[in-house]
């Protein structure tokens, strides 16, 4: 053993000493195994996207669901309604700490790009009529996801504002 002078305190595994033996089963940490969904969960991918990339991922993808949708459906707005959704969850999940006020705020304007091959119309103009009527026809699932957006948005930012500890709040 080494010599140490009196004021470098006690022994610490990895400096001189043996490591402390391990009390339990070989493994255990103490805690419980999470459930097998949990699992997955954190198995997926956990992309950052910053607000330009988050906009342009979701609109992207609504234009990619709406042409499906054209082709395996046949231009079905609830069809395309209910794929909103989940890219409203992935693009409010996706998008990085600071850049989530933009999750609410691109999901409507990738809603209406992705209308683009849904919408009824030949020409120009008939397209953009095709396009406002869908909007307003289909303004429970616009809403619906850019509420979910919205709160996942803000749920995320109240957790990321508890996880900063020694910040003091401002009076008003």
């Amino acid at each position: 053993m080494r010599h140490r002078p009196p004021h470098s305190g006690p022994a610490r595994p990895g400096r001189g000493s043996a490591p402390a033996p391990r009390r339990g089963r070989p493994g255990a940490t103490g805690r419980r195994p999470a459930p097998p969904v949990v699992q997955a969960l954190r198995r997926m991918p956990n992309p950052r996207l910053t607000g330009l990339g988050g906009g342009l991922f979701c609109a992207a993808v609504m234009f990619v669901l709406g042409s499906l949708d054209q082709l395996l459906f046949g231009a079905s707005l609830t069809a395309y309604g209910v794929l909103f959704l989940p890219v409203c969850v992935l693009t409010a999940a996706w998008v990085r700490g600071a850049d989530l006020v933009i999750a609410p705020v691109v999901v409507p304007i990738a809603f209406t790009v992705g209308l683009l091959p849904v919408a009824d119309g030949d020409g120009f103009l008939s397209r953009l009529m095709g396009i406002v009527t869908a909007l307003a026809t289909e303004a429970g699932w616009l809403y619906g996801g850019t509420l979910v957006a919205g709160v996942i948005a803000v749920v995320r930012r109240i957790r990321l504002m508890n996880r900063r500890p020694g910040r003091t709040r401002m009076p008003v």
